[in-house]
């Protein structure tokens, strides 16, 4: 296969997470209906790389025709045929009997792959939730945010769950205790303001055990989470103040808008994954990136590495 359009050099800390996915070997990635540049074009690149090995799923036709339009050879590729609509549950019984290691989102919506995914009892493993890893400015270690995908509204169980989600996938990638900040307008506890309790509810079940792996704690509004001048400045003494590791928000809509915030005004690099099913999920937007595509293969590569040493 021909190499596709070129990526920027991808900056500190994500580059190392990269770099660890490329020493391991390739793994076989179902890569769901790839009709557009930046999804053919990041199965690809990340081909190339030596992080997967493309498994292209849907419209035989229609995938060389994309390929053809942008001038990319997929002589050697393998392509698995796909009903119109039945993409994703192709892509998702190729993971359940084994023939795939991850699946990676291409031009479709959301919806249509997650549903295929929890159709599939085979692939159901935990509660379903997005994660992010970016990199903010004068940050050594990467930043994860939740959930900004899947879950629309959820409730504090719901929420344990997804900051389990995040707990699990940050010490994969190599941060040993990692810090939850739980996000709020405001940093007390406001009867009126559900982020609030919800936050104060995730800390106790942190402490007696129920969210295990890293430390808990909030309501902590944005600047507190990030920046320990806000914290010091408000009188906040917290475990997160200023150094969290995961930024949990309250909403799929909070989350979302941050997660685009940090890549649209501060053009963070990032990485997008589903976790909690049986294989990691590449989950980014469809006007994402090619450079966030291919660190998504990455990080998606390092969570099968972590399985296969788990087993």
């Amino acid at each position: 296969m021909t190499s596709p359009i070129p990526t920027q050099t991808v900056p500190q800390p994500l580059a190392r997470l990269a770099e660890q996915a490329y020493r391991l070997e390739p793994v076989r990635a179902a890569i769901v209906d790839p009709l557009d540049p930046f999804s053919l074009g990041g199965a690809l690149t990340a081909g190339e790389r030596g992080v997967i090995e493309p498994v292209l799923v849907g419209d035989e036709n229609k995938i060389y025709d994309t390929a053809n339009r942008c001038g990319w050879n997929l002589r050697g590729a393998h392509i698995v045929r796909a009903a119109p609509g039945r993409e994703s549950v192709t892509a998702a019984l190729l993971a359940a009997d084994g023939n795939v290691e991850m699946i990676v989102k291409g031009a479709l919506h959301s919806d249509s792959l997650l549903h295929a995914v929890l159709a599939e009892p085979r692939l159901r493993s935990k509660r379903l939730s997005h994660v992010v890893v970016t990199e903010l400015p004068g940050r050594e270690t990467p930043v994860l945010l939740t959930d900004g995908a899947v879950n629309i509204a959820p409730d504090v169980n719901v929420k344990a769950q997804i900051a389990q989600n995040a707990i699990d996938l940050a010490r994969a990638i190599g941060i040993p205790r990692p810090r939850v900040a739980v996000l709020a307008a405001v940093e007390t506890v406001v009867s009126g303001m559900q982020a609030t309790l919800d936050a104060a509810a995730l800390s106790e079940m942190a402490r007696r055990g129920q969210i295990t792996g890293g430390v808990v704690d909030g309501p902590l509004a944005l600047d507190d989470a990030l920046a320990e001048g806000a914290a010091q400045a408000k009188g906040i003494h917290s475990c997160a103040a200023g150094r969290a590791d995961i930024l949990l928000s309250p909403d799929l809509q909070s989350g979302n808008i941050l997660y685009k915030a940090f890549d649209v005004l501060l053009h963070a690099p990032f990485a997008a994954v589903v976790t909690g099913a049986a294989v990691p999920i590449v989950f980014t937007s469809r006007a994402d990136s090619i450079d966030a595509r291919v660190l998504s293969c990455a990080l998606a590569r390092l969570l099968v590495e972590e399985k296969k040493r788990q087993c």
